[in-house]
């Protein structure tokens, strides 16, 4: 059993988990990222102790429904894979409270996420989402909603009831216009960029806003019926690639 309680496998190009591994069943962080795992053993059951699961840069085109017998999970990333779907045993995990998903085959958010009560931070980017379903608003934790590189049409109407949001990403997506958020009280960020819009999202004082217009007034200033082009604002990073722990609480 490793000191630290964690083991890093990641990068290893394995097909299989070694089994053995699931013999450390005080085991808290498990990496396996990057490899090219399909499957894994139904022996994995036994880390019941395990808080973090890495599982991005895989090939898994299911979810293996042992993950979701792992009920101390706190985090959990599956970016990068074949998923179109996830199981409803996922609600099984009321523990956890950030999920990544991004980079999958996704034309459609599970509504077994929206029963995730403990969700803190949702990364669903780079998939084919062209809605949010209503549901979602039952997710009171949710702080952080990362949608960049989906096909949104218009902005997701169910993240305009959720006051409890501090950062939304929809960047590149194909959103042409922008309700008001000034509404949302604990809005921090809103990233909008690479969308054909013709406004810039309304918001509170002190709410930061990245994406064309948003060093000027919500709405784009004309002359003569003609549009002024404005300097596109620099856009930060997005959510580092590397696995960070939540900075908002223990698990």
């Amino acid at each position: 059993m490793p000191v630290d309680k964690m083991v890093d496998l990641s990068g290893r190009q394995m097909r299989r988990l070694p089994v053995h591994i699931c013999s450390f069943r005080e085991l808290v962080k498990l990496y396996l990222s990057d490899n090219n795992l399909n499957h894994l053993p139904p022996e994995l059951e036994q880390l019941q102790n395990l808080q973090i699961l890495a599982l991005d840069f895989n090939d898994f085109k299911a979810l293996p429904l042992v993950v979701c017998t792992l009920k101390q999970l706190c985090i959990l990333y599956l970016g990068n894979n074949k998923l179109c779907s996830l199981p409803l045993e996922l609600r099984l995990l009321q523990n956890l409270k950030t999920l990544w998903i991004e980079s999958n085959c996704l034309q459609y958010l599970p509504e077994v996420v929206c029963e995730l009560s403990l969700l803190k931070t949702l990364h669903a980017g780079s998939n084919a989402l062209r809605s949010l379903p209503p549901q979602l608003q039952c997710l009171q934790e949710l702080r952080t909603i990362w949608l960049s590189g989906n096909l949104l049409a218009e902005f997701p109407p169910v993240l305009l009831d959720m006051p409890f949001l501090e950062v939304i990403d929809v960047d590149r997506n194909s959103i042409r216009f922008f309700p008001s958020l000034a509404h949302l009280p604990s809005l921090k960020l809103v990233i909008y960029d690479h969308n054909p819009c013709r406004n810039a999202p309304k918001v509170a004082k002190g709410v930061r806003r990245v994406g064309r217009w948003s060093e000027e007034t919500p709405e784009p200033r004309k002359r003569s019926g003609a549009v002024i082009d404005i300097t596109l604002d620099k856009k930060p990073l997005l959510p580092p690639a590397a696995k960070t722990e939540p900075e908002a609480e223990p698990c």
